[in-house]
């Protein structure tokens, strides 16, 4: 019968040597990482938050940016909101960037300025979980807190043959148990890191490199060949599908039309070109009538476009708007929970329409002061794609 609890059946000498030489692996193998260049526990913090959701080589540039723009606490604390989400633009879940800036401000206001440097205190913080916690305090404070996430549980699960499922959240008291016990004590951040690594490179969720693994003889998946079998983890629900129709509108000074978000919600205070949300049965039925491969771009000046009933609802919001007789075509997001299908118009501005309080015109060349989403950049990207223009 299999041991859920295999780590238990370790003899303190069998830890140790686990223990020393998953860490001379990490310091011959590790990966050279910029907020690994020293202790600091504001750029650690950084990194950790940034690397949620994202990988590794994406998070580097942005990384360097926002050190740059916000080289303190202090610098973080006080940044403007604007200049915050460009900083983040492209990133998604921009929660996270607001989240450290209410931090920031917890850190100044409540923390003197600088970290705290207890799990209790710094889980005190906006936006920072057990995993980050965890990070933060084992890598800048050699506090013995393991630092779980999706990686990590990967590797353990295999090398215990833990079967809880990974997507419960009631199965992380069966990691943390086993993290406790072989956490390396002593150096609990070299520790961590080595766990990110190897989950990284080589304990991957396909195809393993089991010939590789520094820790391949401790692995009881591997000596019985069931590395396939593990983690167990229930299927995530799918995004909810949500039907837009967007309105690129080009005014004579080659001026756009932009929307910003609310302060709240989904990609709040973000721009956007003008968007309508409408039900799928509405957008299939565009989508079907109005993309047609065969036609050129058309415009008829000498009048708008007359709305009829099955024209998109937006060409009547706009009605000094000449719009082009097909579709730019359709993009796609997911976010978390929400997958966005955009149908994408383009229309030239003939007389003058009347601004709401959340919209602005602005060139291209302005458009790198505005914080734009990733659906607004695959807009664009259909803009210059049908013009043959650079952004």
């Amino acid at each position: 019968m299999k041991n859920e609890k295999y780590w238990e059946t370790w003899s303190d000498e069998q830890l140790h040597s686990f223990q020393k030489e998953f860490i001379v692996w990490y310091e011959k193998e590790k990966r050279n990482l910029p907020w690994r260049v020293n202790l600091d526990p504001y750029r650690i913090w950084i990194s950790e938050i940034m690397l949620q959701q994202t990988r590794v080589d994406t998070v580097i540039d942005y990384y360097y940016r926002f050190m740059e723009w916000f080289p303190t606490i202090q610098d973080l604390a006080e940044a403007p909101d604007d200049k915050l989400l460009k900083a983040w633009e492209g990133l998604g879940y921009y929660s996270r960037a607001r989240n450290l800036k209410v931090a920031a401000q917890q850190i100044v206001t409540e923390f003197n300025g600088q970290m705290p440097q207890t799990i209790e205190e710094i889980r005190q913080l906006k936006g920072i979980g057990p995993y980050t916690a965890g990070a933060i305090g084992s890598i800048a404070f050699q506090l013995p807190e393991p630092a779980i996430d999706g990686n990590v549980m990967r590797v353990v699960s295999r090398l215990f043959e833990i079967s809880d499922d990974i997507a419960k959240a009631s199965s992380r008291k069966v990691f943390e148990e086993a993290m406790y016990k072989i956490i390396d004590k002593e150096r609990p951040g070299d520790f961590n890191q080595a766990m990110m690594d190897l989950g990284s490179a080589i304990c991957t969720p396909t195809s393993p490199k089991c010939e590789e693994c520094p820790i391949q003889s401790y692995c009881l998946s591997y000596k019985n060949n069931t590395m396939t079998n593990f983690p167990v983890k229930s299927k995530k629900l799918k995004p909810k599908d949500v039907y837009y129709i967007g309105g690129i509108i080009e005014n004579k000074q080659q001026e756009f039309l932009l929307e910003q978000r609310e302060s709240k919600g989904l990609l709040a205070n973000m721009w956007l070109f003008p968007i309508e949300e409408v039900s799928k049965e509405r957008f299939e039925f565009l989508q079907k009538m109005w993309v047609k491969e065969d036609q050129q771009l058309s415009f008829d000046f000498e009048e708008p476009l007359l709305v009829a009933e099955e024209n998109p609802a937006i060409f009547e919001k706009y009605s000094q708007v000449v719009w082009q007789k097909r579709t730019l075509g359709e993009v796609t997001h997911i976010f978390s929970h929400l997958k966005w299908h955009v149908l994408v118009f383009y229309g030239r501005q003939t007389g003058l329409t009347a601004l709401e309080e959340n919209q602005e015109w602005a060139t291209k060349e302005a458009f790198s002061s505005y914080v734009f989403p990733k659906p607004q950049q695959k807009m664009l990207d259909l803009y210059n794609k049908e013009f043959k223009t650079k952004e």
